[in-house]
């Protein structure tokens, strides 16, 4: 009998940590916004204080939440396999997110080239435009961040919700090694033939293979930028 009561309060916080996730993913809450306060919700849950306490303590360990001495309990994410992911991408080796990104790089650059539409393209010729900007004007972190923009559009152009998922994902971690290995923070000179611009063309004129090939020699630059 001595174990009832503890695995009966565990199911009760379990419950509530079910109920507070799922309030965070249908978008009841949204990043950005403060949750109800710890009385409101001991009332709407019809539940005790220390198992809503223990409940949203453990939705914030998740990285969904986030409480602010004097402010409140806020929303600052909405999938913990996300925020998960992120997590490990930080201590996670340049090399090692290279590994991966082979794999993932190459994928989203077939399918791209083969499900794209006339706004897929538009977005990325947008992107590596902007890109080149930001190499004109020696910007690395907008340099960084339109590059990222512009594989994570390679992704959205495959039209795989799961793809673009990984992809957004890796967001943070990827304009970090971008910021730190790119030609720019290197003081070296962007090469004459970028193979962006090649792989844009692949994708453009629906030429999977060639996609393939000009994402994988993306690749094998920025190897060849750790190299040095």
């Amino acid at each position: 009998m001595a174990i009832v009561k503890p695995i009966q309060r565990r199911s009760i916080v379990d419950s509530v940590v079910d109920r507070l996730q799922s309030e965070i993913a249908s978008g009841s809450w949204p990043v950005g916004t403060r949750i109800p306060t710890e009385a409101e919700l001991t009332e709407s849950f019809g539940v005790s204080r220390p198992s809503v306490r223990e409940a949203v303590r453990s939705v914030a360990q998740l990285g969904l939440l986030e409480t602010r001495q004097g402010d409140g309990t806020y929303v600052i994410a909405s999938d913990a396999t996300e925020v998960a992911l992120r997590r490990a991408l930080v201590v996670a080796d340049a090399r090692e997110v290279l590994a991966v990104r082979r794999a993932l790089d190459v994928l989203a650059a077939r399918e791209a080239a083969l499900h794209r539409d006339d706004v897929d393209i538009a977005a990325l010729r947008e992107e590596l435009q902007r890109r080149r900007t930001a190499i004109d004007r020696n910007d690395v972190d907008a340099f960084a961040d339109h590059d990222v923009a512009f594989h994570v559009g390679v992704a959205a152009a495959s039209h795989n919700r799961l793809l673009v998922g990984i992809y957004a994902s890796f967001d943070a971690s990827l304009k970090h090694s971008v910021a730190q290995n790119s030609c720019l923070s290197n003081n070296a000179d962007p090469s004459t033939v970028d193979l962006h611009e090649q792989l844009l063309h692949a994708i453009e004129a629906a030429d999977p293979e060639a996609a393939t090939s000009a994402a994988l020699g993306v690749l094998d630059q920025t190897e060849r930028s750790l190299d040095g």
